[in-house]
């Protein structure tokens, strides 16, 4: 366990310096798309602690792929979860998105989907280049029994 939050730790301080980055981002594109103009002090300081906890938190959720005891499916349950509910938060505490059943269903559809999206992606990559090393050892295991 101690392996897991010092490597939690170190995923979250890396990640969270990207945070404010994002947010800065962020506001740019709003500016440009939602005609939003001008910032309350108490808007960009939320903003940015927000994110920046945020960008902590999906950064360090990523060390729980290094506990081996653990089965896969679990961990990417247990990510998944943690990271809907930290975006969620953010979303909300930000006004980005409004209180409401009909926003915070078609947002967590958008999560879900999205979160299954890239799973599928990562599984996809990983699968070919698995296959790709495993040719690789048959041509070298072919080779050296010659």
């Amino acid at each position: 366990m101690k392996k897991f939050v010092l490597e939690f730790l170190r995923r979250g301080v890396i990640a969270c310096g990207i945070g404010p980055i994002v947010l800065a981002l962020l506001y740019l594109i709003l500016q440009q798309s939602a005609d939003i103009d001008i910032l309350t002090v108490n808007q960009v300081c939320i903003g940015i602690f927000s994110v920046t906890a945020l960008a902590f938190i999906a950064g360090g959720m990523n060390a729980i792929y290094q506990i081996e005891r653990l089965p896969l499916m679990l961990a990417i349950l247990i990510h998944g979860v943690v990271l809907y509910i930290s975006y969620l938060a953010t979303y909300l505490l930000n006004d980005w998105l409004e209180w409401g059943t009909i926003p915070i269903v078609v947002f967590s559809a958008i999560f879900v989907v999205g979160y299954i999206v890239i799973w599928a992606i990562i599984y996809s990559i990983i699968k070919r280049n698995t296959a790709k090393l495993n040719e690789k050892l048959k041509k070298k295991q072919h080779h050296s029994s010659m």
